[in-house]
């Protein structure tokens, strides 16, 4: 099969298409023939050598991803027949492996995928959706809430607006220039450049005498500080990331002055609690499968072009989930 290797931390020329020897699935394991693989910022992150947040660097040579989605194709010892020939989705957490034509991964980790919903929609929800279900689960938005999301048009930002929208929630979206119609068209009734200088302004007099109630930051850095200024008494700040490269800048007198409450769903503190991670990706799934929540992918990037989709992703060229074909 085909995959991509990394023999050393770097840039994204680091990412090698090469011919490896097929996988074969241990006991309790299965082998997945890709249909898609996410790429996620936190690969990057990884790959550069910088680390991973919760995730240690892993020893190399290695090969990449986090999440497929496919067809199960060789079952190891003790998994159920049943499995054979499945369409399913699943996370590969530490061992990694996705960015592959083939990938194992125990059975357990498996989730059957429908008909009517693609390997790349399956492939966004898994990891995406879950980190958005624990987001959201924190945020507690109701329909009186006025929700502030930064980094939008990415695939959490895209599935937050939407859910938001649909509890009733007035929903105000940030990106960049070029993505401000597919956050519109995700529901947010407010869009605003935060590339712009003056965005906090001008959500200011959008508002007029409204706050923003809930901040659902993704970004961190100056956006991430100029978002939590705008929230109001006894706002809600929940942090999940700082694609900006640095966390937003917080004091002591920030929260005592207005009341604030920070929160972080993310890392240790779900990793640690047995099945936490399973039942979010079930009710994050299960909101996609439904119809209810959209997920936002970007144009699929062929899998021997990897080292192009992290310098996208690196560089904000993309549009939602990035997603790998083999």
């Amino acid at each position: 099969m085909h995959a991509i290797r990394q023999h050393e931390f770097g840039p994204p020329s680091t990412l090698r298409y090469e011919e490896v020897p097929d996988p074969v699935p241990a006991a309790e394991q299965v082998r997945i023939r890709v249909g898609a693989a996410g790429v996620h910022l936190l690969d990057t992150a990884i790959r550069s050598g910088v680390g991973g947040g919760p995730f240690p660097l892993p020893a190399l040579p290695m090969t990449p991803g986090r999440e497929v989605a496919g067809v199960v194709d060789a079952l190891g010892d003790g998994v159920d027949p049943a499995w054979l020939g499945k369409r399913v989705v699943a996370y590969l957490n530490t061992q990694r492996g996705g960015y592959a034509e083939l990938a194992v991964v125990a059975a357990a980790a498996l989730h059957e995928v429908p008909a009517g919903v693609s390997d790349a929609a399956a492939v966004a929800t898994i990891g995406t959706g879950r980190t958005a279900m624990a987001v959201l689960d924190d945020a507690r938005i109701t329909d009186s809430d006025v929700v502030l999301v930064p980094a939008a048009a990415g695939g959490i930002g895209a599935f937050v607006v939407q859910a938001a929208r649909d509890i009733g929630a007035i929903v105000i979206g940030l990106a960049g220039p070029a993505k401000l119609d597919v956050v519109r068209g995700l529901g947010a009734e407010l869009v605003f450049d935060y590339t712009s200088d003056g965005w906090p302004e001008e959500v200011r007099a959008a508002l007029a005498d409204r706050a923003v109630t809930v901040v659902l930051d993704g970004v961190g850095g100056k956006v991430g500080r100029h978002a939590m200024e705008l929230l109001g008494v006894a706002g809600r700040l929940v942090m999940f990331g700082w694609s900006a490269g640095s966390p937003p800048e917080l004091r002591a007198e920030d929260l005592y002055g207005r009341g604030l409450t920070v929160s972080v769903p993310i890392g240790q503190r779900i990793i640690a609690v047995p099945g936490a991670l399973r039942a979010l990706e079930e009710r994050a799934l299960a909101e996609v499968f439904a119809g209810r929540i959209v997920p936002l992918t970007h144009e699929a990037i062929p899998l021997a072009e990897a080292a192009r989709a992290h310098t996208e992703l690196e560089n904000r060229g993309t549009v939602g989930k990035v997603v790998l074909v083999p």
